[in-house]
């Protein structure tokens, strides 16, 4: 590995969090290694610790970068979306992102697998409900924006009310169920014109699933 060829004085935490998130764009939660991120910086080991305090420190800051990206994949499939008709443009929102998230794996597998390595008050930030009432940014992560996708649903009356609770569960096992088994699982050499195949059938059931009975 090459060594960066230098950084602003005074920028080196942002410096070794690029340098991990491009380690871990390649090799996953396993590339995030301090000795490796300094080295690849061009700065001694001790350096990391005046920004970090241990390894999961950074790879805490690599988790949210990861998941931020994985957010704007999603938002940018449902921003896509050019039904108009309220019910349908919302049906396809809510499949478009699940679409999103299974780009984001396959394209940056690296950096979705560290989403799911990361400590736990990171992986607590899939949940955007907030304790004490005050109303999530529903575009601030990956659950927000399905549950805000959900919630849009029942606005329209694609999804009942009384069907909304665990909806989120559904439809986020299922696109994250087809995206490791197509990672690193049986069906990773499957082409990619049966995969998109797949894909739209799986989308297709969930939203079918949880509307009108």
């Amino acid at each position: 590995m090459t060594p960066r060829d230098g950084y602003h004085h005074g920028n080196l935490r942002e410096a070794l969090v690029d340098a991990a998130v491009e380690l871990a764009g390649t090799s996953g939660p396993e590339g995030v290694v301090l000795r490796a991120v300094t080295r690849h910086v061009g700065v001694s080991p001790n350096a990391a610790y005046r920004h970090f305090a241990d390894r999961e420190a950074l790879l805490t800051e690599v988790a949210s970068r990861a998941m931020a990206a994985l957010t704007a994949s999603m938002a940018a499939r449902q921003e896509a979306v050019a039904e108009q008709e309220p019910v349908e443009r919302a049906v396809a929102r809510l499949e478009a992102i699940g679409r999103g998230y299974v780009d984001f794996a396959l394209a940056e597998p690296g950096l979705f697998r560290v989403c799911f390595a990361a400590p736990p008050e990171v992986a607590l930030a899939w949940d955007s409900r907030d304790p004490e009432g005050e109303e999530p940014d529903p575009g601030a992560d990956p659950f927000g924006v399905l549950n805000a996708a959900l919630d849009h649903l029942v606005e329209v009356g694609w999804l009942d009310p009384v069907r909304r609770p665990g909806a989120e569960v559904l439809c986020w096992s299922t696109v994250h169920g087809f995206a490791t088994l197509h990672l690193d699982g049986p069906l990773r050499d499957v082409p990619s014109e049966e995969r998109e195949q797949a894909l739209s059938m799986a989308l297709a059931h969930v939203s079918r699933g949880i509307g009108p009975a």
